[in-house]
């Protein structure tokens, strides 16, 4: 969601000719709804038959160690695909596949010094923006939990952290202090309630940062964006087949995900929606989530990660709703925005989402015990 300037068209055919693919090149054309990397469709002509790839130009200014992004998505994606083929053929439809370079390498860089990678279109799947009921709900969580058990014996030691700090809530609450004391562009009087409603919830900032701290939370191999739209729901089933956008894969924690997963989705409002009163956690799409999610990520969980399930809903909604108001703070210079007050529409929207938490929080916590009690009662070690 960082803003980035304007690059340059890029000469696709010359791209593709940098990769190991068969056949003539057709056409190209942006594709997907994302914010940061440049996304294109590309078809190409093989043996008469049209054979689409996804091409990315990756943004160098969010993520600055191009080498160390992609030797973490090509080692996680190799294993992913290697679990879900069960010993078998490699499965190239649950798992990203990426093409080499006809140098070998995991991406290329073009002339105009950009930086690229492709994949493998997976057909006959799309992507949603937003969740329309329980079961798409339950299929996303179930997906998003068995990538992170599938990579809890990833090989080879620790992933890159491909943005540090990523999801240190203490850090995120500095900044909007430091962002309030100096309040550049004279707009801390306009938000003095959402200031007040930050700083009265500091304490929040350092619950799972405290239990990771003494051992008690176990680092894991986690998403860290586990939008709704990060997954891929079979055209013929709903099933939840590919978990896509693997650029900040790297060491966090598993609430951290969990958590984005309720803020992104449990909200009955959109993310910027301007009247807060449609704001509302709606409770069947949370019991949707955490159905999936106990189904795939119930048996490696460890029962302080299990215990915190519903605060890691709020504390993601917290954060997020930090990182938006210390943004407008700041006066709007990473979140794109497109209307004046827009960063502060979408904190307004997240601090809503968290009141709304709050006063459900009792009964999501029964919920929460009940349903991974039932789906997984064995609780792991840290």
């Amino acid at each position: 969601m960082s803003a980035s300037p304007a690059r340059p068209a890029p000469d696709l055919p010359a791209v593709v000719a940098a990769f190991s693919l068969l056949g003539r090149f057709v056409t190209g054309a942006p594709y997907g709804s994302g914010h940061i990397n440049d996304t294109f469709v590309i078809t190409l002509d093989q043996a008469g038959q049209p054979v689409r790839y996804i091409l990315q130009r990756i943004n160098e200014r969010v993520f600055q160690n191009v080498p160390a992004l992609m030797e973490n998505i090509a080692r996680v994606t190799s294993h992913l695909a290697r679990s879900a083929s069960g010993g078998g053929p490699v499965d190239s439809r649950h798992a990203l596949t990426l093409v080499p370079a006809r140098d070998g390498a995991a991406w290329h860089r073009d002339a105009a010094g950009g930086c690229w990678r492709c994949y493998l279109f997976i057909e006959n799947a799309r992507t949603y923006d937003l969740v329309e009921n329980p079961q798409q709900a339950c299929e996303a969580a179930r997906a998003f939990g068995e990538f992170q058990r599938a990579l809890v014996d990833l090989p080879g030691g620790r992933l890159h952290e491909t943005i540090p700090h990523f999801h240190h809530t203490r850090r995120r609450f500095e900044a909007l202090r430091r962002a309030v004391a100096a309040d550049a562009h004279g707009r801390a009087r306009e938000v003095a309630a959402e200031i007040d409603f930050a700083f009265a919830r500091e304490s929040l900032t350092d619950v799972l940062l405290d239990l990771q701290a003494r051992g008690e939370i176990p680092e894991r191999i986690t998403h860290n964006d586990t939008k709704f739209n990060n997954v891929m729901l079979d055209d013929a089933s709903a099933r939840g087949v590919c978990v896509i956008d693997l650029d900040t894969v790297m060491p966090g924690l598993a609430l951290y995900d969990f958590g984005d997963m309720v803020r992104s989705a449990t909200n009955a409002a959109a993310e910027d929606e301007r009247e807060v009163a449609k704001v509302a956690m709606r409770m069947d799409i949370f019991e949707g989530l955490l159905t999936g999610y106990a189904a795939s990520a119930g048996a490696f969980l460890n029962a302080a990660e299990r215990a915190h399930l519903v605060f890691s809903g709020k504390l993601i909604t917290f954060e997020i709703g930090l990182r938006f108001l210390t943004d407008f703070l700041e006066g709007d210079v990473y979140f794109k925005t497109k209307r004046a007050g827009h960063n502060l529409d979408r904190c307004r929207t997240q601090f809503a989402l968290v009141r709304s938490i709050e006063q459900q929080e009792p009964a999501m916590q029964a919920l929460a015990e009940r349903i991974f009690h039932r789906a997984a009662p064995e609780v792991a070690n840290p």
